[in-house]
């Protein structure tokens, strides 16, 4: 079963027991949970796995908590769709993406609320809270309406309007602050030392950041049991990279996969690429930036996993790049046209680098390459409202219908679509 009983520092190494902490007392490092490998090696993992339910909880011995069936929203699992057309397109024939839009609310959130939420209830917490740039209060405040829990959740100032309003419809107190997520995020952990409330991100981040090992453990059973060569991964905080690479490198510590040379890439918003800056430079150290970008999801300046992912990268081979505004929607829209998924503006980053490493050669053709697309297009429409066409007006007859539409449902759709 899941639920470890103790908590490793990442930095120094100090023990400490499970709990709602998420900082070292000794070096103030992040705090993860610890595992006995070698007894998971000994279990049938691969038939547990592969008789379990179709979500997250199938990897439940690799998970920090157990499942609690009462609360569960059934998380994860999300089609591995082999993209043929955009492989086409961008010289690739093994492309795939792993279409997270098809979560409970639309984003990966939802692995990781899961987890706090079951981390929540363990530790007897009445109230669920987070610091989100918007699709982790969807998932907070509908995962929380599941568990009868009160739910708090607090958004930087200038979210789209679509997360807004999902997160509003499952009635939590939704509080909007002036400022930045960093802002947002500071005062969450303020308040996290003052109040005995579930923080999903501050301190339930043990437990919650490990949700996003099942992306890495999904990807190697959907394409049976293998890593694949590559994965480009967006960068918020940046842990999600991390732990999809853990995910994978666990796989090989309880005997699932024979060996992992994934190679491991990163995509920011130019307007906010801490993390892909210090890659340029050849530097360990990420300087805080004030976002200025459409992607709001990624809109971290002061990423908390930036130097992991650092470490992840460069010691895998792989690349962090960015994206302008301009190139993530032309990403949302190249996705859309040739496979048929919506995305929101970060998947339009995920693409747009996909698509800029492509082009410098980074992939070979033959690779397995999997890109991450981590939350649905309905949530961003301002994104692509200005660059969309209007419809076609036409009055109810055959005549203006062929005068009008006929010659252009007829002409050859292009390939890609700038």
């Amino acid at each position: 079963m899941a639920d470890p009983q103790q908590l490793r520092c990442r930095e120094c190494g100090a023990v400490y027991a499970a709990g709602p902490i998420y900082v070292c007392e000794k070096c103030f490092g992040p705090l993860e949970a610890i595992y006995d490998y070698e007894a998971l090696a000994r279990q049938p993992l691969r038939r547990v796995i592969e008789s379990g339910p179709p979500s997250i909880w199938r990897y439940e011995p690799l998970l920090p908590v157990n499942r609690v069936p009462e609360i569960d929203l059934s998380p994860g699992f999300t089609p591995l769709m082999r993209a043929a057309r955009l492989g086409r397109a961008l010289g690739l024939s093994s492309l795939y993406i792993k279409n997270d839009t098809m979560n409970p609310t639309w984003s990966f959130k939802d692995r990781v609320v899961a987890v706090a939420m079951a981390a929540a209830l363990r530790f007897e917490y009445e109230v669920a809270a987070c610091a989100s740039t918007g699709n982790l209060a969807n998932a907070v405040a509908a995962h929380a309406a599941r568990a009868g829990l009160r739910a708090c959740v607090f958004i930087p100032k200038g979210l789209e309007q679509g997360k807004i309003l999902a997160t509003a419809a499952y009635r939590p107190t939704l509080v909007e602050v002036e400022g930045t997520y960093d802002d947002v995020n500071r005062l969450c952990a303020e308040i996290a030392e003052e109040y005995r409330w579930a923080f999903v991100n501050v301190n339930l981040r043990p437990y919650y950041s490990e949700g996003g090992k099942t992306l890495g453990f999904e990807v190697a059973e959907q394409l049976g049991w293998r890593a694949p060569d590559h994965i480009v991964v967006p960068i918020a905080s940046g842990s999600l990279l991390v732990k999809i690479h853990k995910g994978l490198s666990e796989l090989v510590k309880v005997g699932l996969l024979d060996g992992v040379s994934t190679r491991v890439h990163g995509a920011q918003a130019a307007g906010c690429a801490p993390v892909a800056a210090a890659f340029a430079e050849h530097s360990e150290e990420i300087r805080p930036v004030k976002p200025n970008t459409i992607a709001r999801s990624l809109a971290i300046g002061t990423p908390a996993d930036g130097r992991y992912v650092l470490r992840v990268t460069r010691e895998t081979g792989g690349v962090i790049a960015a994206a302008t505004d301009e190139e993530i929607v032309a990403g949302i829209h190249l996705l859309a046209e040739t496979e048929g998924i919506f995305t929101e503006t970060a998947g339009g980053v995920t693409i747009a680098v996909l698509r800029a490493l492509a082009e410098r050669g980074t992939f070979g053709r033959d690779e397995v390459v999997v890109a991450y697309v981590t939350g649905q297009g309905l949530k961003t429409l301002e994104a692509v409202a200005s660059t969309v066409a209007a419809p076609v007006a036409i009055r109810p007859t055959l005549r203006d219908f062929e005068r009008h539409v006929l010659d252009l449902v007829a002409a050859p759709r292009d390939q890609v679509h700038a």
